[in-house]
Formats: structure tokens, sequence, C-alpha cells
């Protein structure tokens, strides 16, 4: 009897470990998300840089961005759907390997095709990392699904915000070598990526042989397929907007309002930090009200704001890039489990494509909008994308999930 109680109480030891949230890898993810978007920060952060050192044109910017994000978006489907069948515990360190190599190559590129190379490198290595890093994040919620992605979405966010300011305190007042030293962040990131591969390999262990009840959505699979389709659209115009500042903010700035570079990298910070704010936000207000209405709001609520930013002066240039900012990264955690609750038997496809299609419009984005700022001017890249948010009115066309167990 003995025996048989201590058996019921591991095995309800090894429920509970499954099943709670599990806080301290969470913000373990959260860091190693962090690192890895810093470090993908370095390459826009840049571009001033060698756009200065080596003449290049707003097209060449653009395609530089386009070639990353191709490299971080095309395979992370393939990713996802791989480690769906065959998880990978340590397979974000190999990732991590790839963007080491490509950060270390960025700071000794010596041409415009070396760069193109180096940046292909950081988007591979994020394309292995993010579809299961999602997933581990998804594993560790503890059925908090919103506040978990939104949990490892502001470290992304905050790594993108802090690369542009370390760029500019290490690398501007130096030259192109000094970004070598960002190699100490993808250090760092292995040893984190350890710690949580252990983790996700014993959860692995625990759940081997079970078969767990599903959560499956009741709906048909043609509204699965449409709301898909309405979801990849709507990340279209989030991230095709985001685009034109991520990439082309700084020289916006320069140009409107003879910033410095150091002086516009602070402005596309207070940009990126509104989006970890939003980040943050996002996800538990879709666990709250609903990831429906988080997305509506969030998309299309950004309009009234995008259409007012290309005429606002400095000053009411960086409050309005702040709101677009916040309310813009509200949508992508909404989006993303909303995502994963309407497929939830394909967790890493899931997240490898939305990921996959987030940098691909990104980088789609970048190249056309620096081909119009070489033809047109940078200032007319606002004018027109200030209507992208508008699509964000189909939102309405996404069902209520209502939901329904399978074993």
């Amino acid at each position: 009897m003995k025996n048989n109680a201590t058996a019921i109480v591991s095995e309800d030891h090894k429920q509970d470990a499954v099943q709670k949230t599990v806080y301290s890898i969470l913000f373990s993810i959260a860091v190693a998300h962090l690192l890895n978007d810093l470090l993908q920060a370095v390459i826009p952060a840049s571009y001033p840089i060698l756009k200065d050192k080596y003449n290049l044109t707003f097209t060449q910017i653009g395609f530089i961005t386009f070639s990353y994000q191709m490299a971080a978006s095309l395979l992370q489907p393939f990713v996802g759907f791989y480690t769906d069948k065959n998880p990978k515990p340590y397979s974000k360190m190999y990732g991590m390997l790839f963007t080491l190599s490509g950060i270390i190559l960025l700071s000794y590129a010596s041409s415009f095709e070396i760069i193109l190379l180096s940046v292909i490198l950081v988007g591979i290595g994020s394309s292995i990392f993010h579809p299961e890093a999602s997933r581990v994040s998804y594993l560790a919620s503890g059925g908090r699904r919103g506040l978990a992605q939104s949990i490892f979405q502001i470290g992304g966010n905050m790594g993108t915000a802090i690369g542009p300011l370390l760029v500019a305190w290490i690398v501007v007042p130096n030259d192109q070598h000094y970004i070598i030293w960002f190699a100490v962040a993808a250090l760092l990131a292995l040893s984190v990526l350890w710690r949580i591969g252990k983790w996700y390999h014993n959860h692995l262990s625990l759940n081997y042989g079970k078969k767990k009840d599903i959560v499956l959505p009741d709906v048909s699979p043609t509204r699965i397929i449409v709301s898909v389709i309405i979801l990849l659209v709507l990340i279209f115009s989030k991230y095709f907007y985001i685009a034109s500042i991520t990439s082309y903010f700084t020289f916006y700035l320069m140009a409107k309002f003879s910033l410095t570079i150091q002086g516009a990298q602070f402005y596309l910070f207070l940009f990126l930090l509104s989006l970890a704010i939003g980040t943050l936000l996002g996800g538990p207000l879709g666990d709250k009200f609903g990831r429906k209405y988080v997305i509506w709001f969030s998309v299309l609520g950004v309009a009234p704001f995008a259409l007012m930013l290309p005429h606002a002066n400095l000053f009411w240039t960086s409050i309005l890039s702040v709101i677009i900012g916040t309310l813009l990264a509200s949508a992508f955690p909404a989006i993303l489990v909303y995502a994963q609750e309407l497929l939830p038997k394909k967790l890493g496809m899931v997240s490898g494509l939305f990921y996959g299609f987030a940098f691909g419009m990104g980088g789609l984005g970048s190249a056309l909008l620096g081909n119009i700022a070489d033809h047109n001017g940078i200032e007319y890249v606002y004018s027109i994308c200030a209507y992208l948010p508008l699509i964000g009115v189909i939102a309405m066309f996404l069902p209520n999930l209502k939901k329904k167990k399978v074993l």
C-alpha cells in the first residue's frame, strides 16, 4: 500500500510538473529571445554606418533586409513541421551558432556580397530558433497561453529595442569591426538555451507514451483555412508597416528633422520599446477579453495615428510612433495564440508559418519601400504606408472560437 501511495504521489507530482505554469522557463526563454533578437537588431541598426562606408543605395539596404528576412522566414514552417514529429530540445543552440557566425562575419564584411552572406546566416539562426522556442513557451504556459506568449515576445521586443542603442554606443563612435562585441550576447544565449534544452528534454520524458487530450475548435475545416488566411493578411499589414519604421525611421528622422545618427537611433529605440509594451499587454488582454477583439482593436486602431504621422513635427512624431508601436505589437501574441488554437495539433508548423510569414513580409516590405524611397524620397514612404492599418477591418470575419475536447 505504501508503495502504491508513493507511486500515486509521484505520478501526481509529474502531472503538476507538466501542467503548472513554469515561470522560470518562461522567463528563461524570454531572455534567450531577447538575446536572439538583439543580435538580429544589430543588422538594421548598422545600416547608416554600412550605407556611408560602402555607398549603398536605399534599394541595396532594402535588399539586405529582404535577404535576411527571407532566410529567417522560408525555413521556419519546415523547421516547425519537422519538430512537430521529431522534437529537438537542443536545436535552438544550433540556431544560435548560425547567428554567432553571421555576426562575426558582418563585423569583418568588406563588400555588399559578404554583408548579404552574413545576414543570411543570422536569418537561418532565427528560423531555427523561433518555432521551437515558441513551442517551449506554449508547453510551459500551464494553460495561460496569452500570458506565456507575451512573456516570450516581450523578450524579443526588448532585444530589438536595446540593439540600436548598443550599436549607437559601441559601433557608431568606432567602426564596423566593433560589431564583433555582440558575439558575447550569442555566447550568453547559448548557456541559457542549454538550460532550457534540459527542461524541454525532461518535459518530453515525463510525457513519453502518454496520450493527451487536445482541445480542438468547434469550427469547420473550411472556416479554419479562411481564418488562417485572414490572420496572415493581418500579419502582412502589420509587418509591412513595421518594416517602414525599423529599416528607415532613422533615415526619415535624419532627412526631415536633421537629426544625427545617435539622435535618430534614440527615437527608434522609443518606437521599439513601445513594441515591447504592446506585446506585454496583448497576450493577457487576449486571455481576458478574447483574442479576436484584441486583434481587431490593435490592427485597425492604429489607422488614425498612422495617417497623422507623416504630417507631425518631431515631438508629435515621437508620441505617435509610441502609440502606433504599442497598438500594433499587442496584435501578434493574440494572432499567434489564436492560430495555435485553430490548429492545436500542429504547434510547431503554425508557429513557424506565422513567424516566417512575419519575417518574410518585413523583408519584402523593406525591399519594396527602399526602392520607393530611392525614386520618390523617404518621406513619401510614410505617406503611402499610413493606409496599411485600414486592412485590419477584415478581422471582423474571424469566428469566436468555441472549443471541444477530443482524445
